[in-house]
């Protein structure tokens, strides 16, 4: 009788410790002052976030969310809305990543940026290649970089987050994931089925306390979740600490440098990674495990290279390191015509100041 009043009494205060440790948090979180919600998508009704890139099928994910954090910091501290791009496979490859290897350490990455810094994605633009291959950015990198000069961990837990957020601006993190992960469509995130899928690293951005969910943002492009993004469950129980003595949760600080260089910029609108063209018309790849190049564009037939370029008095498009045609006026337009197999497209944009490349490896059919 004696051992069962002394167990019931030990049980009573273990729950009245709980109890008190969650009213004391709460408090805590009260006096802090957190608003309820924050996103840098909505700082007084301005959308500071950049627009959702696709990292396929590479395993760069640890570069794409410490450029997601470092382009919105840039957008806030401008005060301008320029949609700033940087080169997530420079800083992926030259702080020591490989596909092989199937990650960078994001430790080294972050230190690369305080020591080096990332230029922007027209110094060496992402070819999507599931494979490792040589690989140098633009001459004159070195003048277009944006630096950081502080990194640190933020402790795992929710007014941690909240704090650190609010303060440095979108945090990258590590998580560990499932099956049913691949197939998140709305809502917010909680692991339901399905097996141990792997590892991930994606930019927190924003929190909502009635929903009890972080907002985050991937890089898996925008035919995923919510447009690219997704909200997390705070007890989602994802976080995961691989990069040596550290939370798993990174905030970056101190963004300095060329942040808005003079350089043109070149974007391809067509032909997409991860399609197939029929003279020119256009649709999702279906057939994704054929013996062809992962994310290079199937293409049947005749169709013209569109572009979308700003800042240039001349494109240049080059077809397997081969000079095949220049342009100096607008819309800088090239026809994709050639033999069958796969080739490399690359287009190389001019102003009176700087130089800038766009990649797209493209396997022909017919």
């Amino acid at each position: 009788m004696k051992k069962t009043i002394t167990l019931l009494i030990f049980v009573l205060l273990i729950i009245q410790f709980l109890t008190v440790s969650s009213e004391s948090l709460d408090n805590d979180v009260e006096k802090l002052g957190f608003p309820s919600y924050f996103s840098w998508q909505d700082i007084d009704g301005v959308d500071y976030t950049t627009p959702i890139k696709d990292q396929s099928p590479a395993p760069t994910c640890e570069a794409y969310a410490l450029v997601a954090s470092l382009e919105t910091i840039m957008q806030y501290q401008t005060g301008e809305l320029f949609e700033p791009d940087l080169s997530e496979c420079h800083l992926y490859f030259y702080a020591g990543g490989t596909v092989e290897a199937g990650y960078v350490n994001l430790v080294d990455a972050a230190n690369y940026l305080i020591d080096i810094g990332v230029p922007d994605e027209g110094c060496f633009p992402d070819p999507h290649r599931a494979f490792d291959y040589p690989f140098e950015s633009l001459e004159g990198w070195e003048d277009r970089t944006v630096k950081i000069t502080d990194w640190g961990w933020v402790d795992y837990d929710i007014s941690s987050i909240k704090a650190a957020l609010i303060e440095y601006g979108p945090l990258v993190i590590c998580i560990r994931f499932w099956e049913d992960f691949f197939y998140y469509s709305g809502g917010v995130y909680e692991h339901k089925w399905g097996d141990r899928a792997g590892g991930h690293v994606v930019t927190i951005v924003g929190y909502d306390d009635s929903q009890e969910c972080w907002i985050v943002k991937n890089s898996w492009g925008t035919k995923w979740g919510e447009n690219g993004w997704f909200r997390l469950a705070y007890d989602a129980d994802m976080f995961a600490d691989w990069y040596g003595p550290g939370t798993g949760i990174m905030y970056i600080d101190g963004v300095y440098g060329n942040l808005k260089p003079d350089v043109p910029k070149i974007k391809i609108e067509r032909p997409l990674i991860k399609h197939t063209y029929f003279f020119g018309f256009q649709i999702p790849t279906i057939f994704k495990n054929l013996d062809i190049q992962k994310a290079a564009p199937r293409i049947i037939g005749k169709m013209s290279l569109k572009l979308n370029v700003e800042n240039a008095n001349k494109v240049e498009f080059y077809l397997n390191n081969l000079l095949v045609s220049t342009d100096d006026e607008s819309p800088f337009e090239w026809i994709i015509d050639t033999k069958s197999g796969l080739h490399i497209v690359e287009i190389f944009a001019y102003n009176s100041v700087n130089i800038s490349k766009n990649i797209i490896d493209v396997y022909i059919i017919l």
